[in-house]
């Protein structure tokens, strides 16, 4: 009876290992807390997937712990990591047309956005993504501002002789073609500057200025309204292979949950900038807005400067310029 018995759990177990070489576990890295907008996306999918019942579990690891922040689609590409939030600009110096998704004046307000993420622009840089083996499964741009220690910027003419920090190569071309001076450093470091009188000014996102308390050295703010020329791509990629290796279970469970993840990154993109609005403006800080005109001035400059050396700089530029311009 006892042998019978040993039996019977010896094939339970034997069962449960089979199941479990059935589970697969994705890892998907990122450089954010918990709290942020991007690891909820991430969290939208896993548990998504893991409530569809498929054999499959995604481990996120968030806060840099796997990877660097810069340092993660190249692991990507190689399989060596199967899924990442980041911005795409990062992966710049692998593939150069990837800077065009933090470029000034590019995308107008977050409807915009979502409009580029479903254009024609978006399916060529997929097509250069395929090339390294990475593919996207949930679309997202963040939008940004400016802040001045003294006084308010809306126009170009406002950063004439400031020293202005900017988030960025593209934006940093189009703020010295407009008059300002640069100073080149992390987000983190803006308040220190700012108290210190080495910025009069800066560039970065909505989430950004709350998190590192902006507000405290601010006279005013310009934040994303129905215009921002500071909006940066900042997709959900997987790799490729990893992906193609699933089950069609597993896949149609990925591709669900990153369309859930999809319509909340953009509604939450936009309570980002309303929730930074009402922040500075209960730390007393001015308000100011950009007006369409405004944009179209920046615009102008960022095409003499940011657009010229990227088109100068890309081998295909000015096709995938062309082709994020005409997306109205």
């Amino acid at each position: 009876m006892k042998h019978k018995l040993l039996s019977a759990a010896a094939a339970i177990a034997i069962a449960a290992a089979g199941t479990m070489a059935h589970a697969t576990e994705l890892r998907l890295s990122h450089q954010w807390s918990n709290q942020d907008v991007r690891h909820k996306v991430a969290e939208i999918v896993a548990n998504e997937v893991a409530a569809a019942d498929v054999d499959l579990e995604i481990k996120i690891f968030g806060s840099k712990s796997l990877f660097k922040p810069r340092e993660q689609y190249k692991p990507l590409s190689r399989g060596q990591l199967d899924m990442t939030v980041l911005p795409l600009s990062y992966a710049g110096g692998q593939q150069p047309a990837f800077n065009l998704t933090l470029m000034p004046g590019l995308v107008k307000n977050h409807d915009h956005a979502a409009r580029l993420s479903a254009s024609p622009f978006m399916e060529a840089l997929e097509a250069k993504m395929a090339d390294d083996d990475v593919m996207v499964l949930v679309h997202g741009y963040l939008a940004g501002g400016f802040v001045g220690k003294e006084k308010c910027i809306t126009k170009p003419e406002d950063v004439v002789g400031l020293q202005t920090r900017a988030a960025g190569k593209a934006f940093e071309q189009m703020l010295a073609g407009a008059g300002a001076s640069i100073a080149s450093m992390a987000s983190s470091e803006i308040y220190n500057a700012m108290q210190t009188g080495v910025l009069n000014a800066a560039n970065t996102s909505s989430s950004s200025f709350v998190s590192y308390r902006i507000y405290e050295q601010a006279k005013c703010y310009t934040p994303a309204g129905d215009v921002a020329l500071w909006f940066m791509y900042q997709p959900l990629l997987m790799n490729k292979s990893t992906f193609d290796g699933l089950t069609a279970d597993q896949q149609a469970a990925l591709r669900a949950g990153a369309a859930k993840a999809e319509a909340y990154y953009l509604e939450e993109a936009k309570k980002q900038d309303a929730a930074s609005v009402a922040v500075f403006s209960e730390a007393g800080v001015e308000i100011a807005e950009m007006s369409p005109e405004d944009f179209a001035a920046w615009r102008a400059i960022a095409q003499d400067t940011s657009y010229k050396a990227f088109v100068e700089e890309v081998p295909d530029g000015q096709a995938l310029l062309d082709m994020a311009l005409a997306v109205e």
